[in-house]
């Protein structure tokens, strides 16, 4: 699991996101898999107004109540929409680039560091994770760490709103039935790389977690996850929080 922070040298995102918010546009932001084509992400995206967001992102934006966190803010969308609610949001990331373009537009608690540092600590109400925001648990490995690190982060009454994605549907044969190797790594662990302009940032680990097997994970270690909502594309909402019957096994009431 990655604990650090990315340096502008190796930091293709962050100045993706610099070069739009200075200049009103940028180049290619190229993503690079060995498990996929090269993919491209339109900057233009992540700085999207509430209006188009995807509904489950307006959803979690709703439900996020008290001290907010917004985990991997980027650009400072998410945060941006909380503000404009009249919501109280801490906004992380681990991009000096991002967190500067944060503080431009005028987010009012933007801070540089990584959310699984030791020295980062809550209470907060709700800890959001949004974009895919369960990729930066890198792998399923690591999945206890986080749950450890959202204990120490909820406030009591806390919950955590994240969403992903169940990628089984890349593994779909004709018949309707999924050819999935399990005797290999998980299907939802993929290894990216992007680049932006000539600037080539290091490889990472990104999660995608299927609902069942982030139930049974929340299960095991103190947590109760309930679906709150389903995409059009196998993405949904999910809300999480410490169960206070740890007897329990069930995992979406």
């Amino acid at each position: 699991m990655y604990i650090g922070l990315i340096s502008p040298a190796k930091d293709p995102m962050g100045h993706a996101i610099s070069d739009y918010y200075k200049q009103g546009k940028a180049g290619k932001l190229r993503v690079f898999s060995s498990r996929f084509d090269e993919d491209e992400i339109p900057v233009t995206q992540l700085f999207r107004p509430f209006e188009e967001f995807p509904e489950l992102e307006k959803t979690a934006i709703e439900m996020a109540s008290g001290r907010i966190l917004d985990v991997g803010a980027g650009s400072g969308c998410h945060s941006l929409a909380l503000q404009a609610a009249g919501k109280e949001v801490c906004a992380i990331d681990i991009s000096s680039l991002s967190v500067d373009i944060m503080k431009q537009q005028g987010i009012k608690d933007v801070r540089l560091v990584n959310l699984f540092d030791e020295q980062f600590t809550g209470p907060f109400d709700t800890i959001l994770m949004l974009m895919n925001g369960s990729g930066i648990i890198g792998k399923l490995e690591h999945m206890p760490a986080f749950f450890r690190k959202m204990k120490l982060l909820l406030a009591p009454g806390g919950a955590v709103l994240m969403d992903s994605s169940d990628l089984r549907f890349l593994f779909e044969e004709e018949d309707g039935s999924y050819l999935i190797d399990l005797a290999g790594d998980y299907y939802g662990e993929i290894d990216f790389r992007m680049k932006y302009k000539q600037i080539e940032g290091e490889p990472f680990d990104w999660l995608y977690i299927d609902f069942m097997t982030l139930s049974l994970y929340a299960s095991e270690n103190g947590f109760k996850a309930q679906l709150i909502q389903e995409g059009e594309h196998y993405d949904y909402l999910v809300r999480l929080t410490p169960d206070l019957n740890p007897t329990s096994k069930s995992s979406n009431s």
